[in-house]
C-alpha cells in the first residue's frame, strides 16, 4: 500500500505500539532518516534532474542547485559544440591550473564545498553549462500534498527503514529491531534492482532477466 505521512506516522505507531508524547513528535525525525538512508544506497533515476546555467568568465568557481545531492555528469557548451568535464579531486585541478588568473576552456571540475563546483582551468568567456544531478527530493513530511514518490513506489523500504529508527530510539527488543533492519534492507535490495539494474537496460538490446528454475 502507498504511504502518505499520516498514514505512515499511523503505522510506525501501530507498529510499535507506542504512543508516548516524546515518541510521537520523533516521527518525523524518524521518516526523514529513513528517508536519507534510502537516497544515501540507492541511484534512482526519478531523483535525476538536468539544469542549465552558465560559468562566469575570470570565476573558477560554479554554484551547485539547491537541492544538489552528487553529480552525475558537467558539461560546458563551446562554440555550439557540448563538451563533458573531467570529474577529479581538488588537487588536481590546483595542480594544472595553479594560478587562478590562467583562463580557457574548463576541462575539468571538482566539489569546493557544499555549494560549489571548483572549475579548471578558469573560463575566459561565459559558457552555458549543463548540470545533470541526482537531487534531494521533497521530504514525504513537508509536502504539502502529503505523498512522494518513496511513500507511492518505495513504501517498504520507508516503513521498515523508519522502524528501525524508531526501535532504535525506543531502545527496542534486539530480536525486534534486527527484524526491521533486515526487512529494510530486503526492500532497499528491490528498489536497487530496480533503480541499478531494470532501469538501465531494455530489452531490446538485453532480453528479459531470467531466472534459475528449481
Amino acid at each position: 500500500m502507498a504511504y502518505t505521512f499520516t498514514t505512515l506516522k499511523t503505522a510506525i505507531q501501530d507498529y510499535t505500539q507506542n504512543s508516548e508524547t516524546t515518541f510521537v513528535t520523533q516521527l518525523p525525525r524518524f521518516i526523514l532518516n529513513a528517508e536519507e538512508r534510502i537516497l544515501k544506497e540507492c541511484q534512482l533515476d526519478v531523483f535525476r534532474k538536468a539544469s542549465i546555467g552558465t560559468a562566469t568568465i575570470g570565476n573558477s568557481y560554479l554554484a551547485k542547485p539547491t537541492d544538489f545531492l552528487a553529480q552525475n555528469s558537467l558539461s560546458v557548451t563551446n562554440s555550439s559544440s557540448k563538451e563533458f568535464l573531467l570529474y577529479k579531486q581538488v588537487t588536481l585541478l590546483q595542480d594544472y591550473s595553479p594560478d587562478s588568473t590562467d583562463t580557457g576552456v574548463p576541462k575539468y571540475y571538482s566539489d569546493w564545498d557544499e555549494a560549489t563546483f571548483l572549475l579548471a582551468p578558469t573560463p575566459n568567456a561565459n559558457f552555458t553549462v549543463e548540470l545533470h544531478y541526482f537531487y534531494r527530493p521533497d521530504s514525504i513530511t513537508t509536502t504539502t500534498s502529503g505523498t512522494t514518490w518513496l511513500g507511492t513506489n518505495a513504501e517498504l523500504a520507508l516503513l521498515y527503514g523508519a522502524l528501525v529508527e524508531a526501535y532504535t530510539f525506543m531502545k527496542g527488543e534486539a530480536d525486534m529491531l534486527q527484524l526491521y533492519d533486515v526487512r529494510f534492507k530486503e526492500s532497499l535490495q528491490w528498489l536497487k534492482n530496480l533503480g541499478e539494474g531494470l532501469q538501465t537496460r531494455d530489452q531490446y538490446r538485453y532480453d528479459r532477466v531470467r531466472r534459475d528454475v528449481a
